[in-house]
């Protein structure tokens, strides 16, 4: 059983979607794929909260795109990380470090 989108914490699509393209560009199809496969199949996000998220964080300034060629040989448009989106990234890491570990805390009662 996956949790949708609309089930995930706020912010948490776009840190998904940063981290999907940290090591290299990826068209739409391969940052789904990215996020499913590497959550181990628990997160899956539909086109339609996909492409506004794209959209938003390239207006940010944390990815930049451009037209390319997918696998299949059809033209597909790539996003990659920005030096901006690089810091947003590592930003994210640490607080998302910080709120596990306080949740992890009150869970095991140790708070």
């Amino acid at each position: 059983m996956g949790i949708r989108e609309n089930e995930i914490l706020p912010g948490t699509l776009d840190l998904m979607i940063l981290r999907a393209v940290e090591r290299e560009p990826a068209h739409g199809y391969a940052i789904v794929e990215a996020i499913r496969l590497g959550s181990g199949e628990m997160f899956r996000v539909e086109e339609g909260a996909l492409y506004p998220a794209l959209h938003r964080l390239q207006k940010k300034g944390w990815l930049a795109a451009g037209w390319g060629e997918s696998e299949a040989k059809r033209k597909a448009k790539y996003y990659r990380l920005t030096a901006a989106g690089r810091r947003q990234l590592t930003a994210e890491r640490s607080r998302w470090k910080k709120l596990t570990e306080a949740m992890n805390l009150l869970l095991e009662g140790r708070a």
